[in-house]
């Protein structure tokens, strides 16, 4: 009889849960989410971790009303995930209470940037309670003589576009409150998902092509496909013509990146940095004189710093391509307020071994105007909701299959132009961190604010214990760019070779100035 009890009781709350689920008490999370949710790691946490700066300290009464009357305006985030057999569900959590989720903190002493820095890479490297929604907001009150406040929100919830959205839904364009227009708060209007649901067109078309690429994908383990030899294999699998066949055929066949400083075994410890911002404008001009986009100079840049960084711990860097998963919006105008995660991703190659700035400047410009022409975003989008909905093992073999193919995750989100108050506050400055699936190990956000740009850099300490050392090279691989250009005639076409000559003119001017002085 006591052996009963236990199965009993088994019995009564797996009716209860049927019961939850029928009347509506619980909702099925997403594929989408479902894939973020289950792709959570000890070494890579999925959650995306953002900070607000405050000129003046935070009144905690005041921003406790903000998210109070704003943030929880998503009834979301009263939610918690549950888990019942192989699905989960969003529940509403009966102990919910904002006090758990809102904690203050006082740094040591008088904190400035390194003490905060610390401070984020602390919390990044902390699970979220289970238990409970899956977020929580740290006030920092002593910090640069004013306040900080670091926000970490699980993947599950939203995507980086629609975090910052939700973040900007707190703040207002001066010191005096703006009155808020009130939201729907029912639970489908984040997740609705019907026929006729943005996700579900477009995934569906491309269901198809993933499921049998992952067929594919398991034939080359067990030996009896080699899709290297024949990627003509995959052409019959694609019902989309040759574009998408092709792109299968890219992803799945490319090789995994190359071992470096950057790629190895991961540790449960990240390290977060920001670097000093650029000036968004003088990047415009710039990029107007070459005749490149924003995006083309600044991952320039970013390749530039890691390629100076490689080169400095004694890296042969001759011929050397990185990956970065890039992703890319495909939230829908009608979705712009609504949480959840619409983008998908595309690989980019770093071209690392290119010294000439300008040369590297044009060939990052070429492989992005080539990856706007490709479906590999529609895929990834597509893969991400069918793994959702598959096995676990399914989703973690195709997790370690993609992320082994790249070294970092690169993101670039736009911020307000103008400057933003919350609770009263003015914010000065802001930045966010983007989480690293599988075993990749660096993470680079790019946010734009009030005219600067700003560069966050992530990396797992196990392989780059200072990632400021790369940080710090951001703002000298843009000068680059920038004095060089502005060296150039402005009523003659521009001659990146000319340019290579000017910049090779200098330095023997220069090394021969040094020579002289030490000769005397």
């Amino acid at each position: 009889m006591d052996n009963m009890v236990p199965g009993v009781m088994q019995l009564v709350d797996g009716m209860k849960m049927i019961w939850d689920i029928g009347a509506g008490n619980r909702e099925g999370v997403s594929g989408v989410d479902t894939a973020w949710l289950r792709m959570d790691r000890r070494t890579n946490l999925m959650m995306i971790v953002g900070v607000l700066m405050f000129e003046d300290r935070m009144d905690y009464e005041r921003l406790r009303a903000v998210l109070e009357e704003r943030f929880l305006h998503y009834e979301r985030f009263k939610q918690r995930v549950v888990k019942i057999g192989a699905s989960h569900y969003w529940e509403n959590d009966p102990q919910f209470a904002l006090q758990n989720h809102l904690q203050v903190i006082d740094l040591p002493g008088d904190a400035g940037k390194a003490e905060l820095e610390n401070l984020v890479s602390d919390l990044t490297s902390t699970p979220l309670d289970q238990s409970r929604p899956l977020w929580h907001f740290h006030l920092v009150e002593n910090y640069n003589g004013g306040s900080a406040l670091v926000a970490r929100i699980h993947h599950c919830y939203a995507d980086g576009i629609s975090l910052i959205r939700v973040l900007l839904s707190m703040t207002d364009g001066s010191p005096l409150p703006e009155r808020k227009k009130g939201r729907r708060t029912h639970h489908l209007d984040e997740h609705h998902h019907d026929d006729s649901d943005y996700m579900t067109r477009l995934y569906r078309p491309v269901a198809s092509a993933v499921n049998k690429a992952m067929k594919t994908y398991w034939d080359v383990v067990e030996g009896a496909v080699d899709i290297a030899k024949k990627p003509s294999k995959l052409m019959k699998y694609s019902h989309h013509g040759i574009g998408m066949a092709s792109d299968l055929a890219k992803v799945l066949t490319m090789p995994n990146d190359p071992k470096t400083k950057f790629k190895g075994k991961l540790s449960t410890r990240k390290r977060c940095v920001w670097a000093d911002p650029l000036s968004l404008p003088e990047v415009k001009h710039v990029g107007k004189a070459l005749g490149c986009t924003i995006n083309d100079v600044l991952i320039s840049c970013v390749t530039g710093a890691l390629r100076g960084y490689l080169i400095e711990r004694g890296q042969h860097v001759d011929g050397l391509e990185i990956r970065a998963t890039v992703p890319v919006n495909m939230r829908p105008e009608h979705k712009m307020d609504s949480l959840g995660n619409y983008f998908g991703l595309v690989f980019l190659s770093l071209p690392i071994g290119i010294e000439n700035p300008f040369e590297r400047l044009y060939e990052i410009q070429k492989r992005m105007g080539e990856l706007k022409n490709s479906y590999e975003a529609v895929l990834a989008l597509g893969l991400l909701a069918v793994c959702g909905m598959a096995p676990n093992v399914v989703e973690q073999t195709a997790l370690s299959l993609l992320t082994a193919k790249a070294t970092s995750v690169l993101t670039n989100v736009p911020g307000p132009k103008e400057a933003i108050y919350m609770a009263g506050n003015k914010v000065a400055d802001c930045m966010f961190w983007v989480p690293q699936s599988g075993d990749i190990g660096m993470g680079i956000s790019i946010l734009s604010y009030q005219e600067h740009i700003q560069f966050g850099l992530m990396t797992d300490s196990n392989l780059v214990p200072d990632p400021e050392a790369i940080i710090s090279r951001f703002q000298g691989e843009f000068e680059k760019l920038l004095f060089s250009t502005l060296m150039e005639p402005w009523d003659e076409p521009f001659d990146p070779k000319k340019v290579e000559r000017d910049i090779e003119w200098i330095a023997t001017q220069f090394s021969e100035k040094i020579k002289a002085v030490e000769v005397v």
